[in-house]
């Protein structure tokens, strides 16, 4: 069963059908559109809520976070950002694979509707064109007829008339036999006009017109298939987010339980410690000793003992609960309690061994560069790195001060001071070497070990690991280098090399051959591919 059959008088039924196909299509466009809305609103709000309750950075914060419940908070609240850019995405999967997508097919079924009702119109013009024609013949064949008949009665007429002439009788039978003439004429112009009709009728009917309403029909039905996928993709797109949207619901179960009472507690005895011991009982002040004292007492003048001095108000009120007034911060820490004084300066002290680790590393880089510079002239000036190695120089020997004075702070307040103990065998460009300690003090290398150590003493013991460092990228040499100084080796322009460890800044890079043997070659001599994470 097909429209170009059962339905071959319906068109206008089939135009206004398809036509609310049409419609149909994009009304469902304007529901997805109107649903993208609610998304990207509903996650706008999210984002904005979640943002109003996560804190500013600052010290409270930082405090506030070592708390399990506290943490577990942030945790949901950037589990609910995720979930917000979740429902974004889905707002964005609809807008691009149903409202875009289906509207572009929109326009193209709708010029193809558009096309085939044009065709169906000048197939209707075509016959009823036709019919008029052959009305045309066929009034004519009536009109001629008419006139023969009433020529040929007028001569019939005319000859059985007495008084008519034979002349009178010759001309009306001419007339009468040249309307009759006409009149066959006009006849089968109506019969050839006839035939042709109904074989365009035909045409109609039977081809044309059900080619037509069967492209519709199919249109049609490609219009509900679109449809239906633009029905599942609204599902679908959904579902594809969902299990992202259950990890962020994991997320929010297991920051839940992740929450620890016990040590949120243990977390705030060791947050605000004061490691003061606990007040002793008040001895008992006998003022009425002064009563039974003799007036000659001579020693007016001499001050009284501790426990003479009368009771202050403040003593009259219960520790701790007494406001305590804000102190004044000092450098070291004093204003605190012991042992949150220990932990302040513990953790000055550490700060400043980073510090002081980094500078010695670039020390030791600077050291190396300039060695290399000296030894390769063409690769730049040596003493161009001099004011970067006595920057370097000086922003290490205040670490040094420091930490010296930070331990003895942190010795004062009953700290172990091992955490200050720092020293680094560095070269100092005279190719000695020299041992510095925190203090600022050094010692000249007595020992024979000590003097053969080199400047890349600290890389060495890199390569002696048992484990190889795995490499972290490739690299092709573009120049051939000679490697004479120690801790580099030497490479020949086209070979490939392992890279182990990226260019810190001072233009070398620790790379590693096929046969084991690592070291430091300049980075601007290779190009280097590193691996993707």
């Amino acid at each position: 069963m097909d429209w170009g059959t059962d339905l071959w008088d319906q068109y206008e039924t089939i135009e206004k059908h398809t036509q609310w196909g049409l419609d149909q299509v994009e009304k469902y466009v304007k529901f997805v559109k109107e649903r993208t809305e609610i998304e990207q609103s509903y996650a706008k709000q999210l984002r904005s809520l979640t943002k109003k309750y996560i804190p500013k950075r600052g010290n409270k914060e930082e405090q506030e976070c070592r708390f399990s419940h506290y943490q577990s908070f942030q945790d949901i609240l950037t589990e609910m950002n995720d979930y917000a850019g979740q429902r974004e995405v889905i707002a964005e999967n609809m807008m691009l694979n149903i409202c875009v997508e289906v509207t572009k097919y929109l326009q193209e079924i709708k010029q193809e509707r558009k096309t085939y009702l044009a065709e169906g119109r000048k197939a209707q013009q075509i016959l009823e064109s036709s019919y008029k024609q052959l009305d045309s013949s066929k009034k004519r064949f009536e009109r001629e007829w008419r006139e023969a008949e009433k020529a040929s009665q007028y001569a019939e007429k005319t000859d059985q008339d007495i008084n008519a002439t034979k002349a009178d009788v010759e001309r009306a039978k001419t007339l009468a036999h040249a309307r009759l003439h006409v009149a066959e004429e006009c006849k089968n112009d109506y019969a050839a006009q006839l035939q042709k009709y109904n074989r365009e009728q035909n045409q109609f009917y039977f081809s044309d017109m059900p080619q037509i309403f069967n492209k519709l029909q199919e249109m049609d039905e490609r219009r509900i298939r679109k449809l239906a996928e633009g029905y599942n993709t609204f599902a679908e797109t959904e579902k594809r987010v969902m299990p992202i949207i259950g990890k962020c619901l994991d997320g929010i179960a297991k920051a839940a339980a992740s929450t620890n009472e016990r040590n949120d507690s243990l977390t705030l005895i060791e947050m605000h410690k004061s490691g003061f011991e606990r007040p002793g009982d008040l001895e008992f002040e006998d003022y009425s000793q002064g009563i039974n004292r003799a007036s000659s007492d001579s020693s007016l003048g001499t001050p009284k003992c501790p426990h003479d001095r009368p009771m202050s108000r403040n003593r009259n009120k219960l520790w701790p609960f007494t406001k305590k007034s804000k102190p004044t911060i000092t450098e070291d820490f004093a204003h605190l309690p012991p042992e949150q004084r220990r932990k302040k300066l513990q953790q000055k002290i550490d700060e400043l061994n980073k510090e002081l680790q980094k500078e010695v590393d670039q020390s030791e880089a600077l050291s190396k560069m300039k060695d290399v510079y000296e030894k390769n002239p063409q690769m730049g000036d040596p003493s161009s790195l001099a004011p970067q190695i006595a920057q370097t120089a000086h922003n290490m020997d205040r670490l040094r001060g420091e930490l010296q004075k930070y331990g003895s702070w942190l010795a004062e307040a009953g700290g172990s001071s091992e955490g200050t103990r720092y020293s680094v065998t560095f070269n100092n460009n005279n190719g000695s070497h020299e041992k510095y300690s925190p203090d600022g003090a050094h010692s000249d290398g007595s020992n024979p070990d000590q003097t053969s150590q080199a400047v890349y003493a600290e890389f060495d013991d890199d390569f002696d690991d048992e484990d190889p460092v795995p490499p972290i990228g490739k690299c092709t040499a573009l120049y051939s280098f000679a490697g004479s100084s120690e801790g580099t080796i030497s490479m020949t322009d086209g070979e490939i090399f392992s890279v182990v460890e990226e260019d810190k800044g001072d233009g070398w890079t620790r790379v590693r051959r096929a046969n084991g043997d690592e070291g430091y070659i300049p980075t601007s001599y290779v190009k280097i591919t590193l691996h993707r994470k």
